[in-house]
């Protein structure tokens, strides 16, 4: 089954930044479920998902997180909160992990995606620590983007969260020498009926001036 185009559109209009969201309510378990496995499916280069997926459900873990985000109330408020975080590198050993999965999935031996292997190490190995750190990153961005998109889909709001602190998440999270950073945060839940944004005309260029056909 698929969506409208009309409806497809109406889902991305009707979806903004929430600032204010209703405490009360909470994301029935089933919603939350498609959210997550959207998480699981979003595409990344090579498919090495070089990502962990932080869903903070302890209330006195978000309110340490609270002054660590600008004191930005969606933190606390939202039904729930995923924090996205980045693999620090990425070497041989998370390439391997990868062909073994994918070896598995296609019941192939790992030995039939050695040429594959060598691509990907090769690509990855004329890349400073700095740059595979940064290629993660936007890896993160195609999740956060696909989180969003799902939550629309579904009648669920959302708020990307960048003004966070990333270092103090990290200590707060336990992600030190973890082998994982913070990036983004997103707030997802239900919309109060007092936040005054639910309701502001959304501003886009029009399109043809992002939009340009060669």
């Amino acid at each position: 089954m698929s969506l409208t185009p009309d409806q497809a559109l109406a889902a991305l209009r009707w979806r903004y930044a929430t600032k204010q969201f209703d405490a009360s309510r909470k994301i029935p378990a089933d919603a939350w479920k498609a959210l997550e496995e959207s998480l699981v499916l979003t595409p990344s280069s090579f498919g090495l998902q070089p990502w962990k997926f932080l869903i903070v459900e302890n209330s006195a873990i978000r309110a340490r997180l609270l002054p660590e985000s600008w004191n930005q109330a969606q933190v606390t408020d939202a039904s729930h909160f995923v924090v996205l975080t980045a693999r620090t590198d990425l070497g041989t050993a998370d390439i391997d992990s990868w062909i073994t999965r994918l070896a598995e999935v296609q019941e192939k031996s790992p030995d039939d995606l050695g040429p594959l292997r060598g691509m990907i190490a090769g690509f990855a190995e004329r890349m400073s620590d700095g740059e595979r750190h940064e290629w993660n990153i936007r890896q993160v961005y195609i999740a956060l983007g696909q989180l969003m998109a799902t939550a629309a889909v579904l009648g669920i709001d959302a708020c990307p969260m960048e003004g966070i602190s990333a270092s103090a998440y990290d200590r707060i999270l336990g992600l030190e020498n973890s082998g994982y950073a913070t990036v983004v945060a997103c707030a997802l839940g239900y919309r109060s009926e007092a936040d005054k944004y639910a309701t502001a005309p959304k501003a886009r260029f029009s399109s043809d001036q992002v939009i340009a056909r060669l």
